[in-house]
């Protein structure tokens, strides 16, 4: 796989729980879930299964943090 973005986070696949339009996938990172929100044409077209290997990809242009 070969993408510009540098924060690439390898994980297993821990469950896929689909939507009317998205799917939740959860990625297994040593104990830590990573969640990304993907369309169901996207999980499909990836072939994404529970168990096998995959890569959550993060781009974001800045990070807030928000305290009451």
């Amino acid at each position: 796989m070969k993408i510009s973005a540098r924060n690439r986070i390898k994980g297993t696949v821990a469950s896929i729980t689909r939507g009317a339009v998205t799917s939740h996938v959860v990625l297994d990172v040593g104990g830590t879930p990573i969640t990304a929100a993907i369309t169901n044409e996207a999980v499909d077209e990836l072939a994404l299964k529970q168990g096998e290997t995959a890569y959550a990809v993060v781009k974001a242009s800045d990070v807030m943090i928000g305290k009451d």
